[in-house]
């Protein structure tokens, strides 16, 4: 389905922010993309879904193919109607709308018809949403602003959707209850997801297969239930020992082994 091949990206043709990744969404799957701040997660969105050159940014060698189809040149509008849709990172609603007239714009570029069908839709899968239909989306909590945008992006009738940090600023156990929605989003309407994320658990309790990165390299994949047993993942990721118990900061902050792919 999508597939990024040695995608290198710079900003301002100086600064390089990727460098040389690969990876591929397969159709129907979700994908796990994590690493720290600054690893250039939100710039492989950027790439994908055409927003780089908001930022004076551009793709300066490698290609990204959707569906036989080569994004590299082509605007964002193009790309949406392909079929991707981004989540961004912040619960950017459109806050003096009310929830279903966000839900609207999302379904904008749909026939009335289709309209209608997928509002239907966006409340099966959250109900709180449809309780608060009629409600201003500015003074939704922010789990709800959460669940919003990514109702209003099921709208457009993605076939791939980019979600970045869904989990950012929210209570464990509204994270818990977003990413099993996500899951569920999944497998009722057979859609992809490429997922950005820093809470690196709650990641790959959902994702089928996963990308570490750093500095703008992919520096360790594989298969979620096999990232979660890694050690270097568990440890410098999770923050977990050996035995899986959280590690104290006084043993962080002495702690020595570099990480295998920095070796």
């Amino acid at each position: 389905m999508l597939t990024l091949n040695s995608v290198e990206v710079r900003y301002s043709e100086v600064i390089l922010a990727l460098k040389g990744i690969s990876f591929e969404v397969p159709e129907g799957k979700i994908i796990a993309l994590m690493g720290g701040n600054g690893a250039g997660k939100t710039t492989t969105l950027k790439a994908i879904s055409g927003l780089l050159d908001i930022e004076d940014g551009d793709i300066t060698d490698g290609h990204i193919d959707f569906n036989d189809q080569r994004l590299n040149k082509k605007q964002a509008d193009e790309i949406v109607r392909l079929g991707i849709v981004q989540i961004p990172e912040g619960r950017r609603v459109l806050e003096h709308f009310t929830t279903e007239e966000n839900l609207k714009v999302g379904g904008h570029t749909q026939p009335t018809a289709a309209v209608k069908t997928k509002l239907d839709n966006v409340y099966q899968h959250f109900p709180r949403l449809k309780e608060r239909r009629h409600e201003t989306s500015g003074y939704l909590s922010g789990g709800e602003q959460q669940m919003l945008v990514i109702g209003r992006a099921l709208m457009a009738i993605p076939k791939l959707m980019l979600v970045d940090e869904a989990s950012l600023g929210l209570a464990p156990l509204l994270v818990e209850e977003i990413f099993s929605i996500l899951k569920n989003i999944n497998q009722q309407d057979k859609m992809a997801i490429l997922l950005v994320e820093q809470n690196v658990r709650a990641a790959l309790e959902i994702a089928d297969h996963g990308y570490v990165m750093e500095n703008g390299k992919i520096v360790l994949d594989g298969p979620a239930e096999k990232l979660k047993d890694n050690e270097d993942v568990r440890e410098f990721y999770m923050g977990l020992s050996k035995l899986g118990e959280k590690k104290r900061f006084r043993d962080v902050k002495h702690y020595k082994r570099r990480k295998r792919w920095l070796a």
